[in-house]
């Protein structure tokens, strides 16, 4: 489906967010996906109030404030971003209101909004800095929490849990088909301490013609891991649940998955709620030209939703 009241965006509103190297840190690099597609889906309005329930470093928000006399709340559970955030967003003044928090814990009170965007994946700053241990392409700690202040991180994980349970919990949320071998091999050699020696210890315990597939081995199990550490479907099912009460009648719900587990999520939700209308029958996903700029936009889908007026079915 077409969706309507399509914006025009300059490419310069596109250009990634760069801020500079703090300390040993790299820059915070934030490019928004589906970027277009997010300001049509969302179809907004002048003077309309928005939520960003992940804002990120602000790339998606900043899209929605550039239309005129717009009001936006952003939340983040990384206080990382939300310091981006700040940055990237301070020209906009007092009509955006940033809170550090996770969506599902969020109460808007009484406030009902044109529109509200989550943007499901992890940004390209939590991957590239280091010592959030996101990605096994760095060594760094096996952290892997969105919000540093919660208890609960992947090393835990990896060098308490059971077993069966890391076979279950790399089976279910990393769809890993060898998840029993994999696990097993963990509990044989842990502890482990660092991103690099538990991704090694998971390539060798895999057969060889299982090693040099197209993803590393490892990736589902630390796409397994970051979820199990942020709760993230369950707070996922915790948004879908309340999001489109928060939205004015004719208000856009728009959220972006960026792997199966996330987008089967959406599309049920979207297809049982009561309250929606659902306008992307099928998701809208980036164009061969965005995943050439940006090669983290590939798996992205986008899928929309529009509150029904008060006297429809």
């Amino acid at each position: 489906m077409v969706l309507d009241k399509q914006t025009s965006l300059p490419d310069a509103a596109i250009e990634p967010l760069v801020l500079e190297e703090q300390g040993d840190r790299p820059p915070f690099v934030h490019i928004p996906v589906l970027a277009r597609e997010v300001i049509e889906g969302l179809a907004v309005q002048p003077q309309g109030l928005y939520l960003d329930a992940t804002v990120g470093g602000g790339g998606h928000a900043g899209l929605i404030l550039a239309v005129a006399g717009v009001q936006l709340i952003g939340l983040d559970q990384d206080q990382q971003a939300i310091a981006a955030a700040q940055v990237r967003l301070a020209e906009f003044g007092d009509r955006v209101e940033l809170h550090h928090a996770n969506f599902a814990e969020f109460d808007p009170g009484t406030q009902q909004f044109d529109g509200i965007l989550a943007d499901l994946g992890v940004s390209s700053a939590q991957f590239d800095i280091g010592d959030r241990g996101f990605s096994f392409r760095h060594t760094a700690p096996l952290d892997m929490r969105m919000n540093q202040q919660q208890a609960l991180t992947a090393a835990e994980i990896i060098n308490t849990w059971d077993e069966v349970d890391l076979a279950n919990l790399f089976y279910t949320y990393g769809e890993e088909r060898l998840s029993r071998r994999i696990a097993r091999r963990i509990v044989e050699r842990r502890p482990f301490q660092t991103t690099t020696d538990l991704a090694d210890a998971i390539f060798h315990s895999v057969p060889r013609s299982y090693r040099y597939g197209r993803i590393h081995p490892a990736t589902r199990v630390f796409q397994a891991l970051r979820i199990a550490v942020n709760a993230e479907l369950t707070v996922l099912e915790t948004l879908l649940k309340v999001a489109p009460t928060w939205l004015k009648p004719g208000g856009r719900l728009a959220i972006i998955s960026f792997h199966s587990l996330e987008d089967r999520l959406v599309k049920h939700a979207f297809r049982a709620s009561p309250e929606l209308r659902v306008l992307t029958k099928k998701p809208i996903q980036p164009t061969e030209q965005e995943v050439d700029a940006n090669s983290r936009a590939r798996s992205a889908k986008l899928r929309v939703g529009e509150r029904k007026e008060q006297d429809e079915g």
